[in-house]
């Protein structure tokens, strides 16, 4: 598959021969960029350019690999998961800091790029935008590109409001490099309810220009109706909750209905935990694709691989999360009918349990994972101790083991990155909803086909009041889309992150013990101290750097 990688290695090589070419050959011409007149005259250059608006800036990581940025954080070493009560990173980079309640405009932790990157990214779609009209391109190519930018344009923006609230609406003033970066306009904050008008105003615009289908050599890696129409969703889902409070539950309802009424999207009956390995999945609308031999990307099986297999047991689990995982007859574990053992307490769970987490005694790689005390090979006496997983247990979701556990670029690490899938759609939708007119049928509709899939068969839901509705939706959510950068948003539109992130971080401890029904205890552990949130980290800080080099014009975030 011809993915935004293999291309944009294309395009460097193509931008290289052209310089080559040049009879003046004292004129030393740069090999890794494009000249804009380059972009001004040649339509397929200029669509390469539109191509690699999808990619973003490349930073260069610690390892010496680009890290990639994409619309989000994505596949980091340190994931999104590791600020929040999913996971926490074992070796911190940069992620203790959210954990810890120690953000602040200049200690900003992983999250010190989203304002730069994406304003950089609104910029360089401008400047596409001033400048395709006077290209040689088809009015149906046209259209279609103009569409492309005004959706990377709009995720942008999804992104900047989904951290910072109100932001910048700079329009087309900045374009290119030199425009006015001093117009006080360009400090003026737009209130929460004007920036998401804006951005679902383009997402409109956008989803009436893109097609329904990609071709199969593009997929699901770029634009189109339904990606530019599932944004609209979660943005005005956001919108309509408690943090936000400035739309209506009944537009996000409705938002989510359109992408449904597409009549595209399906559940993925394959496989739960195989769904993350397949970039073809008719449940993917949006994602990022990524193609072996290329940087940027991370090699996640080493990186997130328990230690006895020589991995780096990044990103562990929290026993937080685990423990909320319900029996596979649906109770809680709280629940005295449940069957819950805590003596056996990775038996009959929600089978999307053990395609999430790898915990003691899960197989893997022809083995099994063995975190106990004394000897297990994954605890901190086997080898690579420095790698131990702090919580007790290791990541499974994303992860492929028909790669190789050193993940060699030339032979793993294709996996792709989901932005959107249509559970989200189903859960945006029943959310909504259910807080519009209280659980009616498409409610349970909604819910119980993401419970009821083939691979999950979860009893379905029935009998519930609004409110136990609203704890079950978010159940869901919570389960479903583990690990994808949901939880961090959620926890903060519903305004329970001072409940959720005020709590310490657990882990389990495990000793062999054959008096015990599973031949082990047992225990319970603080995986990492002092985690704590504060009320001002609703919001991100603005970077103490944009605030300065404003003059003190662009108004920081409350609290900070």
């Amino acid at each position: 598959m011809k993915t935004t990688k293999y291309i944009f290695g294309c395009f460097l090589l193509l931008s290289m021969a052209l310089s080559a070419c040049k009879k003046n050959f004292l004129t030393l011409n740069p090999t890794d960029k494009l000249s804009g007149t380059s972009i001004l005259t040649d339509t397929s250059l200029f669509e390469d350019y539109v191509i690699n608006r999808y990619l973003g800036v490349t930073l260069q990581s610690k390892e010496g690999d680009g890290s990639p940025p994409g619309f989000g954080r994505g596949f980091e070493y340190a994931l999104w998961s590791s600020v929040t009560d999913e996971s926490i990173y074992t070796n911190n980079d940069g992620s203790w800091v959210l954990q810890q309640g120690l953000l602040a405009p200049d200690n900003l932790g992983i999250a010190g790029t989203i304002w730069a990157r994406s304003y950089r990214s609104i910029r360089e779609c401008n400047y596409a935008l001033s400048i395709i009209n006077g290209l040689p391109l088809s009015a149906g190519h046209k259209t279609r590109l103009i569409g492309e930018l005004e959706f990377i344009r709009a995720f942008r923006y999804h992104d900047l409001i989904r951290n910072y609230g109100g932001v910048v609406l700079m329009g087309d003033k900045v374009t290119q490099l030199n425009s006015n970066l001093q117009d006080p306009s360009l400090f003026n904050r737009a209130s929460l309810a004007a920036s998401i008008a804006y951005a679902t105003a383009q997402l409109d615009d956008a989803a009436s220009k893109l097609p329904l289908n990609n071709s199969s050599t593009w997929a699901l890696g770029r634009a189109t109706k339904g990606a530019a129409l599932a944004v609209k969703s979660r943005l005005l889902l956001y919108a309509a909750s408690p943090l936000y409070n400035v739309g209506t539950w009944a537009n996000a309802a409705a938002a989510a209905k359109a992408v449904m009424d597409l009549g595209k999207y399906s559940l993925d009956q394959g496989g739960y935990s195989q769904l993350f390995l397949n970039p073809n999945s008719n449940e993917i609308i949006f994602e990022r694709l990524y193609y072996p031999n290329t940087a940027p990307h991370t090699r996640l099986e080493i990186a997130n691989g328990p230690n006895g297999y020589d991995g780096w047991g990044g990103n562990t689990p929290l026993r937080n999360l685990v423990d909320d995982y319900e029996m596979d007859n649906g109770k809680p574990i709280s629940d005295p009918a449940s069957g819950y053992d805590p003596q056996n307490p990775y038996v009959n769970r929600d089978p999307r349990f053990y395609a999430t987490i790898l915990y003691n005694g899960a197989p893997y790689r022809n083995s099994t994972v063995q975190n106990y005390l004394p000897g297990g090979k994954d605890s901190n006496q086997g080898p690579s101790n420095w790698n131990t997983s702090l919580t007790g247990y290791y990541l499974r979701k994303f992860m492929n083991d028909a790669y190789p556990i050193d993940n060699p670029w030339s032979v793993a690490g294709a996996q792709p990155w989901i932005y959107f899938r249509y559970a989200e759609i189903l859960l945006n939708y029943a959310e909504a909803e259910n807080e519009a007119a209280g659980p009616d049928q498409s409610v349970y509709q909604a819910i119980n086909a993401v419970r009821s899939r083939a691979s999950v068969n979860m009893p379905l839901l029935a009998g519930l009041s609004q409110s136990d509705m609203r704890t079950a939706i978010r159940q869901e959510r919570r389960i479903e889309l583990a690990f994808e950068e949901h939880r961090f948003y959620d926890v903060r539109r519903w305004m329970i992150a001072s409940q959720t992130e005020n709590v310490p971080a657990y882990g389990t401890t495990i000793t062999v013990d054959a008096a015990n029904p599973s031949g082990y205890s047992y225990g319970s552990k603080i995986a990492l101290a002092s985690r704590t949130f504060k009320n001002q980290e609703y919001w991100l800080p603005i970077p103490l750097s944009e605030i300065q080099a404003s003059g003190g014009q662009l108004k920081q975030n409350t609290g900070y």
